[in-house]
């Protein structure tokens, strides 16, 4: 399901929550802090969403953000995953992978999340070689979270050779890492990082960073050119 195809089927679904409820939409833009016409534009299916605002939409209607998903309206037979992102996760912390994965179920993502821990890993479960020589070249995952400082390989190799690599070159990838050196955000997006999210990752960098990975939205693009950078 594409962008605008899943931005109506939202708008939809908000509507006919809030039709359940009896609100008016002024009355759900005032239980989520929002303004009226944004409620109306998502609605209509022409607002692009942040994941917050989808989060105060659904506490305001009273359910889950995953029940005003499309993907709660499969039914037997579809491909529940057909819109669903696969993460791969390019960290060697153990503690940072917990935390990573903590920001993910408290944002109740529910993609599978693959994790490598270094950067020849990384480099062989996304070129198919080595160990992971019999997965699918063709299912690329769809966002790739890489920690630079990674050993064997480093992370800014590790996207070096992603962006180098016609097939791999458009997998967007959000870098992860404790630094906060302007030079290091520089070459990150000199090389086509989408983003860049200062270590630990949790729920309110996750959600400035990206609209919903669990659908095939894109990332959320640099301002005015540069990388959008979250701190603690």
């Amino acid at each position: 399901m594409g962008k605008p195809e899943f931005k109506k089927t939202f708008g939809a679904s908000v509507r006919s929550r809030r039709h359940q409820l009896g609100l008016s939409q002024e009355a759900l833009a005032e239980r989520a802090d929002l303004h009226r016409t944004y409620v109306c534009d998502v609605e209509r299916g022409v607002r692009n969403l942040s994941l917050q605002s989808i989060e105060k939409l659904a506490g305001a209607l009273e359910t889950s953000v995953a029940a005003l998903f499309p993907q709660a309206e499969l039914r037997d037979g579809q491909d529940a995953g057909a819109a669903c992102v696969d993460i791969l996760l390019v960290e060697d912390n153990p503690d940072d992978v917990t935390m990573t994965l903590h920001a993910f179920k408290k944002a109740r993502f529910t993609n599978r999340v693959d994790i490598v821990r270094d950067g020849a890993e990384a480099l062989d479960y996304i070129f198919c070689r080595g160990a992971y020589a019999q997965r699918n070249p063709d299912e690329n995952p769809s966002v790739i979270l890489l920690d630079l400082n990674l050993p064997k390989v480093s992370g800014l190799e590790v996207l070096r050779q992603v962006r180098a690599e016609k097939r791999t070159k458009q997998i967007p990838t959000i870098i992860l890492t404790v630094s906060q050196k302007d030079a290091d955000i520089a070459e990150c997006q000199q090389l086509g990082a989408a983003a860049y999210i200062i270590k630990p990752v949790d729920f309110q960098k996750l959600s400035h960073v990206t609209p919903l990975l669990k659908l095939d939205w894109a990332l959320l693009k640099p301002l005015e050119g540069r990388l959008p950078t979250v701190r603690s």
